[in-house]
């Protein structure tokens, strides 16, 4: 498997290989040993995992995880097309307020994306029935998710204009950055460094 470091420090962009014949194609979106060749440490212990299924024009995020206790996350796109999108939200990186986007067609070169912890994830879906999985090191806790508003323009994500996106009301209603970091809502990047170090010691079960 291949992969690149993406501008957000310590986000990746993973790209497995594809092998078609002629009953379809079989791919293997994560593999451990590329994951920690690139990561420098294996992904945690598996809490939960998600797929959404969007139409074209739908934004969702930019959505994060309050630190402690932080999640991380890996995101693949398994049909459609996307622009995948990390945020670093982590106050105090070296990256802070930075992104970087990926666009992913499922039917040419599909990629996974590894969120560390504190990093925020947007997409923007760019055809019908874009399904997106993810893979969480902790389980969804409602008071714990927090978002940033993806049409921030001191983020200058590249999205469309607002009337030309579907936005949930949560995410339509999110503070920009600044006001989120006010609020004392953003992680702090010394401790999501540390909760991403304690992955290094995770125990892998056979």
């Amino acid at each position: 498997m291949e992969y690149r470091t993406l501008a957000v420090q310590g986000a990746f962009e993973f790209f497995p290989e594809v092998f078609p014949d002629d009953r379809g194609r079989f791919t293997a979106p994560f593999q451990e040993s590329s994951f920690v060749d690139a990561v420098g440490h294996p992904f945690p212990a598996v809490r939960q995992v998600n797929c959404s299924t969007s139409r074209r024009r739908v934004l969702r995020g930019v959505h994060f995880t309050r630190t402690p206790p932080g999640v991380a996350k890996y995101v693949y796109c398994a049909h459609g097309r996307v622009v995948d999108m990390v945020v670093d939200l982590r106050v105090g990186s070296p990256t802070f307020g930075a992104w970087d986007a990926v666009t992913i067609d499922a039917t040419v070169r599909p990629s996974g994306v590894y969120f560390p912890v504190g990093v925020g994830h947007a997409f923007l879906a760019l055809s019908d029935d874009t399904v997106m999985s993810y893979v969480l090191s902790g389980e969804y806790v409602a008071d714990q998710e927090h978002a940033v508003s993806p049409l921030d323009p001191a983020i200058a994500l590249p999205v469309t204009a607002e009337r030309e996106v579907t936005l949930s009301a949560r995410d339509r209603a999110a503070p920009t950055l600044a006001e989120a970091q006010a609020l004392g809502l953003l992680p702090v990047y010394e401790e999501c460094l540390e909760i991403e170090n304690s992955f290094r010691s995770s125990v892998r079960i056979p």
